[in-house]
């Protein structure tokens, strides 16, 4: 009985640690809730490799996914998808062809060195290139008109001729993606940035080398991305003594902070063990997902309400204490949802509330046990210990057999069905807490400081008479 207050005071200042949480750290909804894009990348075998391993897959998700990472996307998904592909969802991102444009040149890395005599048909083929590209980027936020269609499939073959047309002017030199240490963007004075490089010792060596060559000449260092060129710095007179030297070098030029993270990112992305293609760039709509939230909630709360309105009419005063147990509940699963970073999507809500079932459940066995205590003759306040007593071994039965399924779940699934593992793990957990602490401890409370109840046993059961 001294404990109660403590154990009140305990559930009071979660209550209030849970608000604080779902202020400072609302929670983070998945693609199907918030919208955003869905690719699917196509791994290809090569002439030296013609079967993809699942570890050769493995390594291009694993690349991937540092991409992802570094574009900054909240609660990005990263799976493979049988034996050549990986499935990529980026919720909440609004333009997905930017997301193609970094994602979609996951390939082979390569700097290579700009051929004697080729700066004036250099120039004129990326100026080609440029315009081809800035039409190209106009005429996809029209897709819907055929004419563009059209306009687009021929630019798109254009462009693939262009870049193997630049690609002939460039010589390889043997610096790869595999020397590359890290690359990051960095703001310079004004509005500009540039993007900072750094190899290892044998890249450090062969970049300097390179340089040297190039410094001064006005042919450009050619950086490739799946042979295609993603940026062509020109290395100045300065360095035709030694080239540049370090194993550090930075690209200038006129990049936002868009731009330079964007080649940041591709940089960093390192090379691929297989060419790579984005198969599929699906957008899903904010109002599918609107729509998803808007049904969701809607299940979600009828379904609460009218579990709170037959534990109260059922089992009355324990019923009514029940239901207040239940909306802490919810609110502590919610808390803990936010801090342990759980990307609510429809399975996720789906086991949400099928963990609020389990709460139920729980305080079902209780309520029950504290009627047959009742039944048998004795005091409220000993049934009530005993219905907790009682029910405890059952209650922990079935949470513990629903969390070994949980954990099958999450080790063995991926995606969604992970997210429905979790939540349902998570809502086992708390249920246990409230069931057990929560519902326990109002119970107590109002045997033991008001009286009045003692004398009224049929406020715990219709069948009781005091």
């Amino acid at each position: 009985m001294q404990r109660q207050p403590w154990l009140l005071a305990l559930i009071i200042g979660l209550v209030i640690a849970a608000i604080v949480i779902l202020i400072k750290l609302p929670l983070q909804l998945g693609l199907d809730l918030r919208g955003g894009a869905q690719l699917t990348i196509q791994v290809k075998p090569t002439a030296e490799v013609t079967t993809i391993r699942p570890e050769d897959l493995i390594a291009v998700q694993n690349v991937i996914e540092n991409r992802v990472n570094a574009l900054g996307v909240s609660e990005p998904l990263v799976q493979t998808v049988g034996s050549d592909k990986v499935l990529v969802q980026l919720p909440g991102v609004t333009d997905p062809e930017q997301a193609e444009r970094v994602l979609g040149g996951t390939a082979q890395l390569e700097f290579r060195q700009q051929k004697q005599g080729t700066e004036g048909q250099f120039t004129a083929e990326y100026t080609i290139q440029r315009q081809m590209e800035l039409e190209l980027e106009q005429l996809r936020k029209n897709r819907s008109d055929p004419n563009n269609q059209k306009r687009i499939a021929e630019l798109q073959e254009s462009l693939k001729k262009s870049n193997e047309a630049i690609l002939a002017l460039f010589d390889p030199i043997g610096l790869t993606g595999k020397n590359l240490k890290n690359a990051l963007p960095s703001p310079t004075q004004g509005t500009n940035w540039d993007v900072s490089l750094r190899f290892d010792s044998d890249g450090g060596n062969k970049f300097a080398e390179l340089t040297k060559n190039l410094a001064g000449t006005g042919r450009s260092l050619g950086i490739f991305l799946d042979n295609s060129l993603i940026s062509a710095p020109v290395v100045g007179p300065e360095f035709a003594a030694t080239g540049i030297t370090g194993g550090s070098a930075v690209i200038t030029g006129n990049f936002t902070p868009e731009t330079a993270n964007d080649l940041a990112v591709q940089l960093r992305g390192g090379s691929l063990p297989f060419p790579v293609e984005v198969a599929e760039n699906r957008t899903v709509g904010a109002t599918l997902g609107q729509d998803s939230i808007r049904s969701s909630i809607y299940a979600g709360v009828s379904g609460l309400l009218l579990v709170l309105v037959f534990m109260a009419v059922y089992y009355r005063l324990p019923g009514i204490i029940a239901d207040v147990s239940l909306l802490i509940y919810a609110l502590l699963c919610l808390g803990c949802f936010a801090l342990v970073g759980v990307t609510m999507t429809l399975p996720g809500i789906a086991g949400f509330i099928l963990s609020i079932g389990m709460a139920v459940d729980a305080n079902v066995l209780i309520f029950e046990r504290t009627r047959e205590e009742l039944k048998a003759g004795k005091s409220l306040y000993r049934a009530v210990e005993s219905g907790f007593y009682r029910a405890f071994s059952s209650i922990l039965d079935g949470n513990v057999t629903t969390l070994i399924a949980c954990a099958v779940l999450f080790w063995l699934g991926s995606g969604l069905v992970k997210g429905f593992a979790l939540t349902l793990g998570i809502g086992v957990l708390v249920s246990m807490f409230t069931a057990i602490t929560c519902s326990r401890t109002f119970l107590l409370l109002t045997v033991l400081n008001i009286p009045g109840l003692r004398q009224k046993p049929e406020l715990f059961s219709p069948n009781l008479k005091g």
